[in-house]
């Protein structure tokens, strides 16, 4: 039983699909399939089972699960304590949206920081995806989060985290409905800095409908643009998870246009040749497993 084994179970079992296990260790499929099957004749049972397209972990997966996780923090301790190593520290750079910082990952830097103490994070904003896929190019940043319609990978790994709705909304009291792109023409947009998906989606939907808005405002906030919506000043397409409390508690009202703009996804990006260092490793896997949770509620 080899660690490098274990390691491909663990990706495996965490996204239950060969293929993109392969991609994310940079190994042939049939690589995987090789390690997984080796894994399963030395245990004496299957850890996976195939229903349909599905992957699913058979119940002796589920148990062999705890125990290789264990020991590949067993090894990773071994060796840093091999190196001089008493406990994992350095820094991890992560481009992020502000909506991301706000709403999605502190439970996320919590549990980090209690399995990571030693080790510093630094969040550098990322209004623009173009930019943060640059920044990863140029070892600017370690990783980050992308809020984008899926996009060829190129150089980067990037992982689709959870589908993100986009709401179109307006203060309570607002006076007109608005039910397509067409009858955004009157209205004043409140929009997020130049170079946001779903603010250049939004455009783009415009342009081609021939709707030019009365009036634009553009913030560098998103926070600024949820108040400006409640105080009544225009309206705003913005994440779903930036607004769902504010439509729950009437501080805002949804309009839902029959046009609709392509689907964007948040996902997780960093570069092939990136070093997988443990903590880097670790915030990857602990991200997958907060985000695929709130994706199931």
């Amino acid at each position: 039983m080899e660690i490098k084994q274990l390691i491909t179970f663990r990706h495996a079992s965490e996204n239950l699909n060969f293929t993109q296990t392969a991609k994310l260790l940079n190994f042939a499929q049939s690589s995987v399939t090789a390690q997984i099957k080796a894994l399963e004749d030395e245990i004496g049972t299957p850890l996976f089972e195939r229903l349909g397209k599905r992957l699913l972990l058979t119940e002796a997966g589920h148990q062999f699960k705890r125990y290789a996780e264990e020991m590949i923090r067993l090894s990773e301790e071994a060796i840093m304590s091999a190196n001089g190593e008493e406990e994992p520290n350095g820094t991890l750079i992560i481009g992020a949206q502000e909506s991301q910082c706000t709403y999605r990952l502190p439970p996320i830097l919590k549990e980090f920081k209690a399995a990571f103490p030693k080790v510093k994070l630094i969040f550098k904003p990322a209004h623009s995806d173009e930019m943060a896929r640059k920044q990863l190019m140029e070892g600017v940043l370690d990783i980050a989060f992308i809020m984008d319609k899926v996009k060829p990978e190129g150089s980067l790994r990037v992982e689709k985290l959870i589908k993100e709705e986009l709401k179109l909304v307006v203060a309570p009291n607002h006076p007109t409905s608005i039910f397509s792109i067409e009858d955004l023409k009157n209205e004043t947009l409140l929009l997020t800095e130049t170079g946001c998906s779903y603010r250049m989606m939004l455009e783009d939907s415009l342009k081609s409908a021939g709707v030019y808005p009365l009036d634009k405002i553009e913030f560098v906030s998103i926070e600024a643009i949820k108040q400006c919506v409640i105080a009544g000043l225009g309206v705003a397409l913005l994440p779903e998870m930036v607004v769902k409390k504010d439509i729950k508690e009437g501080r805002m009202r949804e309009f839902r246009l029959k046009s609709s703009v392509s689907p964007i996804f948040t996902q997780i990006a960093w570069h092939k040749d990136k070093w997988m260092t443990p903590p880097l490793d670790a915030f990857i896997r602990l991200t997958r497993k907060m985000y695929l949770s709130e994706s199931d509620l």
